[in-house]
């Protein structure tokens, strides 16, 4: 028995993705453009037993480079649950001419057969989902050789009680109180932080100056993450909060790496320098982490109807692992210097101090990213899409407690506790250095 052809990758990344990828929404007027794809992703949204879906497509038309015109059936817009996309994938895979508007795992909305006559071209629906469920928008073109040209306006929402709408997914509906919680507990870390500086101003250095600009920009992105939620949520549209977020957020990003960065060569807190091979590591981040946040903030607008969704993902998932990686190396490279100095400058204890604080500095970054691009990336598959918001819970409270470890590690004290040894704890630190340099 033959096996089945597999399907052509553009669209097999395309519904794997689908599978992992936040649920979108907001009132949104998309224009496609002699697009000759056979699916189109507009939105994935998490619709209560309250949900509606309205379309309006017009200036509908569509052109064939065959001499028969394509059959107006053969076109429309359907709704599929992520529970249903495995069997859709066996019915392309088992058949490649399958047309997924006559799949019985869909919920169809409307064909071009119901468009009005040219030379409007045009239609309004709007429908009730009846059985509650995360469901993903798609458009399907199942005629061959043809280049389809509209403008769709699309709006996905729920009722609340007060038959309000909500056009926030079933399972995001609680971030707009969520961003605002972890804003307030960032403001007051900023409080804390400055008054921190303010009782040891001896020992302030330059990069904790650094170190409260990240969490003032934190906060910042978090207040005007919950803005651009909260108007979504009301209104459909962001009201130009979500270009406020991403500028916050592309400082914040920025920050940060250049902060793990900084902290990991000991510069300003240790030496006021860096080497060349550290200065090599920002010029890589730097540039990387503003391609990433233009990925980011490109995936987040558009949506995956552009053509390019894809590829614009792979984009920013390569560049932050390449960049989790990068940060990763400064750490290294400290570690391996005191570890060469502990030898030679007589100065155990301290050196011992530095050693164990860059190697729990170390594991606390490696656990941070691990939890917040892996762990966090589970939740967000495997939660059921009423607790999406489950996986932001976790995310924000990972970065808090990572913040909050990495600022006590680092604080500015007079009588810092890694650095202020006596002379019993240097003869116990000089026999832990021999033993260790025996181990290895």
């Amino acid at each position: 028995m033959a096996e089945p052809p597999p399907l052509p990758l553009p669209l097999l990344l395309l519904l794997l993705l689908l599978a992992a990828a936040p649920a979108l929404a907001e009132i949104k007027t998309l224009t496609i453009a002699s697009d000759p794809r056979p699916m189109i992703l507009f939105e994935k949204f998490g619709f209560t037993a309250s949900g509606h879906v309205s379309i309006t497509a017009s200036s509908v038309s569509v052109a064939s480079s065959l001499p028969v015109a394509p059959e107006s059936s053969r076109l429309g817009f359907f709704l599929l649950s992520d529970e249903s996309l495995l069997q859709v994938l066996l019915e392309l895979q088992r058949n490649p001419h399958f047309c997924v508007l006559d799949s019985q795992y869909i919920v169809p909305l409307f064909t071009f057969r119901d468009l009005s006559p040219p030379p409007r071209a045009s239609y309004a629906g709007s429908y009730p989902v009846s059985s509650p469920n995360e469901y993903s928008l798609f458009f399907a073109n199942c005629a061959p050789e043809s280049r389809v040209s509209m403008d769709v306006r699309t709006e996905l929402y729920n009722l609340d009680p007060d038959s309000s709408k909500d056009f926030l997914s079933a399972g995001q509906t609680q971030l707009p109180s969520l961003f605002s919680l972890f804003s307030l507990a960032y403001l007051a870390f900023v409080g804390f932080w400055i008054y921190t500086c303010r009782r040891n101003r001896r020992s302030v250095h330059r990069i904790h100056l650094l170190m409260g600009g990240l969490l003032l920009m934190k906060a910042l992105n978090l207040i005007c993450a919950a803005e651009d939620k909260h108007y979504i949520k009301v209104t459909g549209t962001p009201h130009g909060w979500d270009v406020l977020f991403y500028i916050f957020q592309f400082i914040r990003v920025i920050l940060l790496f250049t902060v793990i960065v900084l902290i990991g060569t000991g510069w300003s807190f240790l030496k006021p320098f860096l080497q060349d091979r550290e200065k090599k590591v920002l010029m890589i981040v730097i540039p990387l982490q503003v391609l990433a946040n233009l990925a980011s903030v490109v995936i987040g607008e558009t949506g995956p109807f552009i053509r390019d969704w894809v590829t614009w993902n792979q984009v920013f998932l390569l560049v932050d692992i390449i960049c989790c990686c990068a940060i990763i190396f400064p750490i290294v490279w400290s570690i391996r210097s005191l570890r060469e100095t502990s030898k030679t400058d007589g100065k155990a204890a301290r050196n011992l101090a530095k050693l164990q604080l860059f190697r729990q500095f170390y594991i606390v970054v490696i656990g941070y990213l691990y939890f917040t691009r892996i762990v966090v990336f589970a939740l967000r598959t495997i939660a059921a899409y009423k607790y999406q918001w489950v996986s932001n819970a976790a995310e924000e409270t990972a970065s808090l407690a990572f913040y909050a470890v990495m600022f006590y590690m680092f604080r500015p004290a007079e009588r810092n506790e890694y650095f202020a040894l006596d002379e019993e704890e240097e003869k116990e630190a000089e026999m832990a250095l021999r033993e260790e340099e025996f181990e290895l």
